[in-house]
């Protein structure tokens, strides 16, 4: 067989490991050919494609980044592109022509969505979820969000030190996009007192007694951990809006921190690095079976499959019965609400 694999949307650590997984198994275990696709998407069309052997696939494991490069642009989106049936008609030709049979794409949500889109088209498609928000319907966790929770996690640890010593408010803001995930276990593990996230949402005035409250009890300093997708006003970011507002409530010094895409940079942890092996392999396993429209899955400690019109268009949200959200709560961690 002859397969392709492509990374698509926002860069996650573990990637690379992914791509590995599947082509040193498909190379060493199934005799299979592997091409890399560069750019995302849009790689296929302009053939833009490279041979991977086993040694091309050497040393990437520990890497950040994808080797493949990625790529935002979707090619069905119709107000992008002035005829969706000749982009259609040209990625199954290119796919023909290429003599794939099948393509192993990994990304996000959006990867997800294009994923279901050319699988309906006739494409053998794979698809194996990444991103370090774990938002992705219909898998209990994704590679790069182990590591992005330990890089947030060791900065509200290091911010701790400085708002302590100077008895401020620190306000970090983490990525997440529209899910709190982040948010919720780096804040948990680093000891956040304030945790902001968008399923609960949140009243400012609660947050500011509950701030003061501390204060009044001998705690002068303060740590608020903010998802970057909380409702606020549009102009300001989430940790700018809170600090100010805390800082207007409470007149206790506040000091706000955006961590930004450092969460996504970098080297990925031994844990993503073995999930993402696995998640691979199972998708090249899932090839050499003919198992094709579907996303690999991790349901507790099995990893499996589902399909693709499961998954797309559904987000993975936070519910309120988290056992972090419960416990927290039991130990007076605030929750905006």
């Amino acid at each position: 067989m002859k397969i392709g694999i492509l990374t698509s949307g926002g860069d996650c650590p573990g990637i690379n490991a992914t791509i590995r997984g599947v082509g040193k198994t498909a190379i060493m275990h199934y005799g299979m050919e592997v091409y890399g696709i560069h750019s995302g998407y849009k790689g296929i069309i302009s053939e833009d494609i490279e041979r991977f052997t086993e040694r091309s696939l050497s040393g990437i494991l520990n890497l950040g980044g994808t080797i493949l490069g990625t790529s935002r642009e979707k090619p069905f989106r119709k107000q992008l592109i002035a005829n969706e049936d000749d982009i259609q008609e040209k990625l199954l030709r290119k796919y023909r022509e290429l003599g794939l049979d099948c393509v192993v794409c990994i990304g996000g949500n959006g990867t997800m969505k294009t994923a279901n889109v050319i699988s309906r088209l006739g494409l053998n498609v794979i698809a194996v979820p990444k991103t370090i928000d774990n938002d992705i319907w219909g898998t209990d966790i994704t590679f790069g969000f182990n590591t992005a929770v330990n890089i947030a996690t060791e900065a509200i640890d290091r911010l701790h030190s400085t708002a302590s010593s100077h008895k401020r408010v620190m306000v970090i803001e983490v990525m997440g996009h529209h899910v709190g995930w982040i948010a919720l276990h780096a804040g948990m593990a680093g000891g956040g007192d304030v945790i902001l996230i968008p399923e609960l949402g949140f009243n400012i005035q609660k947050i500011n007694e509950f701030i003061l409250g501390r204060a009044a009890r001998g705690k002068p300093y303060s740590i608020v951990v903010v998802a970057e997708g909380i409702d606020t006003p549009k102009c300001m970011k989430p940790a700018e809006y809170i600090a100010l507002e805390i800082s207007r409530g409470t007149g206790i010094e506040t000091r706000q921190t955006v961590l930004g895409h450092i969460q996504r940079g970098g080297n990925p942890s031994p844990f993503d690095r073995n999930l993402a092996t696995l998640l691979g392999g199972h998708a090249t396993e899932m090839i050499s079976r003919g198992e094709f429209g579907r996303m690999v899955c991790v349901n507790g400690n099995h990893i499996s499959s589902i399909p693709l019109d499961e998954v797309a268009n559904k987000l993975k949200l936070v519910k309120d019965n988290n056992n972090l959200i419960i416990q927290g709560r039991r130990m007076g961690i605030c929750f905006g609400n």
